[in-house]
């Protein structure tokens, strides 16, 4: 049985919609919490939360600007939205890399920034950035999400050490290759760099470093972003856990 050490807390989880952070707000929503979605789609954002009596919040979170003055009610925050692009550094279209990094870190900090007053105030607050094992190693052709994924890393790090004398934790969860649409998009691109049939790539891209053969659940790490929420993990923070099957083991 689940345990509901969340009642009365209200969480935003970004990318809601699907994949990871689908399975994160089921996680937290099966503990109690009280669920905003925040995703691009808001169809399928609405569709989410109308399965877990939650909200939602229809925002693009690439369009900056408009978060510059946002304040947010939230208890626990999860910064899970982004997005992939697979070329060589000579063929990175600049636009793309911005891109990414205006979803996958500039956004982050803008809600950090956004939800900590209200956090501070509560005296409690807890933030998780689901990262990547490529915020702790590089891949080749993925410069850009390599990049936000390192510097997301950091961005963790600074919450948790000015957030915890207010009682607030940061750290992020960092994931090999999981089941999710965004990982079955990248299958062509990179069969494509890589010169090798689609068929392929799992076997000889996704897993080749991982020790344990197999992509991860998105449950997993939903599980481990519902452990970093609860009641026991207040001395867990500026931390980077990884779910990698071994990989950053090498």
């Amino acid at each position: 049985m689940t345990e509901r050490d969340l009642d009365g807390k209200r969480a935003v989880v970004t990318g809601g919609a699907s994949g990871i952070g689908l399975a994160c707000a089921r996680e937290l929503a099966a503990r109690g919490a009280h669920v905003v979605i925040a995703d691009l789609d808001a169809d399928a954002a609405q569709a989410a939360a109308s399965t877990l009596d939650g909200e939602v919040w229809a925002v693009d979170l690439s369009d900056t600007p408009a978060l510059d003055g946002l304040s947010l009610d939230a208890d626990i925050l999860v910064n899970n939205a982004g997005i992939q692009r697979v070329a060589p550094i000579t063929e990175f279209d600049p636009e793309a890399f911005r891109l990414i990094q205006r979803l996958m870190v500039e956004a982050p900090f803008l809600l950090i920034r956004a939800a900590l007053p209200t956090m501070y105030e509560r005296g409690w607050g807890r933030i998780v950035n689901i990262s990547s094992a490529h915020g702790l190693r590089a891949s080749a052709f993925k410069v850009a999400y390599v990049t936000a994924k390192h510097a997301l890393e950091g961005l963790s790090k600074v919450a948790a050490l000015e957030g915890a004398e207010h009682g607030v934790t940061s750290n992020c969860i960092n994931p090999a290759y999981v089941r999710t649409p965004l990982v079955e998009k990248q299958i062509t691109d990179q069969a494509a760099v890589h010169g090798i049939p689609e068929s392929e790539v799992v076997e000889k891209i996704m897993l080749t470093e991982m020790a344990v053969k197999r992509l991860v659940e998105p449950e997993e790490v939903a599980s481990l972003a519902g452990w970093l929420v609860g009641a026991h993990s207040g001395m867990t923070t500026g931390a980077s856990y990884t779910i990698d099957g071994g990989w950053t083991a090498r």
